[in-house]
């Protein structure tokens, strides 16, 4: 299990957009790949899921993973955070 905290800074948050390229990037990786926010946990590779946490600019999220390629998956997805999607 691999997991880092992320504050989120884009304008939107993690809504319809930005929603949909994280789970993109998240289904690249074989791992299980969880988002945590205020003590909810969903699978980052469910739209539905991220989009109800309700993640807006300025929220601190925990993004998890677990399996082979779990660093990987975490640091690729804190790094289309950071980016603010524009990668």
């Amino acid at each position: 299990m691999f997991s880092k905290e992320v504050v989120v800074q884009n304008q939107v948050g993690l809504h319809a957009r930005p929603a949909t390229f994280f789970i993109q990037k998240a289904n690249e990786f074989k791992s299980s790949i969880w988002v945590e926010k205020d003590e909810r946990k969903v699978n980052a590779k469910s739209l539905l899921g991220v989009l109800s946490l309700g993640i807006t600019k300025g929220t601190s999220i925990t993004i998890m993973a677990d399996g082979a390629d779990e660093s990987d998956a975490v640091e690729a997805l804190v790094r289309l955070i950071a980016s603010n999607f524009t990668e």
